[in-house]
Parts: structure tokens; sequence; C-alpha cells
């Protein structure tokens, strides 16, 4: 962590992924004078006043002074905000949370290549985050390192090997809090219907869904043993995991998962044409 502790870093967009990266950072130790946020909208340039941080409008100005240029905007405005940038970024690390923005897409709006792309996801928002982090051959170790660092501040880091596979990240990660989202409605209702009070169902459900987590996390054991080993023969978890199986769960699962790549790639397509 010490390296990004060093580095002024710059937020171009001040929303709650750009939130929860600064929040990370000042618990690291990272002092709010070293980071600078570029937010169009006055209300939330004042909420970031508020902590101490230096704050504008102007994203030419921002980046000025920066060692890292975080990218947190929405990717129907990305070409709008870039283009202006056009080769200001030299000696700068650009790490770009844009969700769909192609590596390509970016180096050619921004006239740079030293580019970290991310697929984040929302627990970033209470530092239980999972992120998937991408860069070609140009971004060097030191610069992979720091990226690392950036988005260690907000939960677990994992580099794939390719691009393509941020689109899979996307699918598992990036989309995945809201399958267990589902989950956990599906799980609220039925206990109401089984005669449960909401407040009752809701506390069991979340209850159950954080110890699951906790247990695949810490132990040796993989997931599928875990379940194997509170299944008991012709008990009331084998009843349930069966009628689960009569309705193809798990293979609805991979189609869906499937369904959420193919749209992330269809997005990134259409990211790159408009931004042309």
């Amino acid at each position: 962590m010490s390296a990004v502790l060093n580095r002024n870093i710059c937020f171009i967009g001040g929303g709650n992924m750009a939130q929860a990266l600064i929040g990370g950072l000042i618990s690291r130790g990272l002092p709010s004078t070293r980071i600078t946020v570029s937010d169009p909208v006055e209300q939330v340039r004042h909420l970031l006043a508020e902590k101490d941080l230096v704050v504008t409008e102007d994203n030419a100005s921002a980046i000025r002074e920066a060692d890292v240029v975080v990218l947190a905007v929405k990717p129907q405005v990305l070409a709008h905000v870039l283009k202006p940038l056009n080769g200001l970024f030299d000696g700068k690390l650009i790490i770009s949370i844009v969700a769909g923005a192609e590596i390509a897409t970016i180096a050619a709006l921004a006239g740079s290549d030293r580019i970290v792309r991310v697929m984040p996801n929302t627990p970033a928002l209470v530092q239980t985050g999972a992120h998937g982090l991408y860069a070609t051959e140009a971004v060097d170790k030191e610069d992979r390192d720091l990226a690392g660092q950036v988005l260690a501040a907000t939960g677990l880091t994992l580099w794939v090997g390719e691009e393509a596979q941020i689109d899979a990240v996307t699918a598992v990660s990036g989309s995945g809090p809201a399958y267990f989202f589902y989950m956990m409605e599906s799980m609220i209702r039925a206990g109401k219907n089984l005669g449960l009070d909401e407040k009752v169902a809701t506390a069991l459900t979340l209850q159950t869904a954080l110890g699951a987590a906790q247990m695949a996390i810490t132990s040796s054991n993989t997931p599928a043993e875990l379940r194997k080993n509170v299944t008991s023969p012709n008990g009331t978890t084998q009843a349930a995991l069966e009628v689960f199986d009569r309705a193809q769960i798990s293979q609805n699962i991979q189609a869906a998962l499937a369904a959420a790549q193919k749209r992330s790639q269809e997005l990134a397509q259409e990211l790159s044409e408009s931004s042309k």
C-alpha cells in the first residue's frame, strides 16, 4: 500500500463507486489532500468538499498534477469527457471502472495506452468488493501494483490474462450481487409464506447468506463439499435441493451468466462504435 500513499490521485466522476474507493484509500492512510475529484454536479462536489477533498468541475485542471487518474463516469458520457483531454495523460496511469469501455476505446479517446481496465462490483461500497483487472503489455509491473493497491482498498483484486475475460468477470461478479439478492428475496418470500414474520424471515435469510459465504471463504472444502456436508440422506435439505434439480436451477444459472456475458460483449461493441 505504501506506493499509492505517495501518489496524487484524481477521480473523474464522484459517484458511489468513486466515493467507495476514496473512502477506502483514506482509511488506508492516503491524505485527503492528495485526492482531487472532478464532477459536474454541484451537490456531489459539496459533499466531497466536506471530506477535505480537492473538488472541481474542470477535468483538465483536475488531472494536471495527478499521478493516477480514475475514470468513474457513465459509459454514455465517456467520449464527451475524454476527447477534450486527449494528449494530457502523459506520465499518468489511467484506471477505468467504466462499464463496457474497452482499452482500445479509452486509448483512442485519451491518447494514451497506459490503462488498467477494472470491473468492480457494488459490495465495494462496504469494502467487500470483488474486482477483475486487465491491462495490456503497455502497463508495467509498477503500474499494475499501483492499480491493485487502489482497488484493494475496497476488496478483492484479481487479474485476468485476456481482456475478453472481463465480460466473464462482469457476468460472475459484476452482476453477481443481484443474483444473491434475488435468492434472498425468494427465501424471504418463502419464509413469509411458511408463516414467519417478515422481519424474522429477513434476518434469518441475511444471516444465513453471510454465514454460508464466510464458511465458503474460510473452509478448506469446496462449496460443493460444503453442500454435501449439510445434506443428510432423505432429510429436509435434500428435499429442497431435489426441487431445485427438477427445476434445473443449476442449468438456468449457467444460461443466465452466459446471457450476462453476451450482453456485456454487446455493450462494449456499442460503446466502441458510438465513441468514434
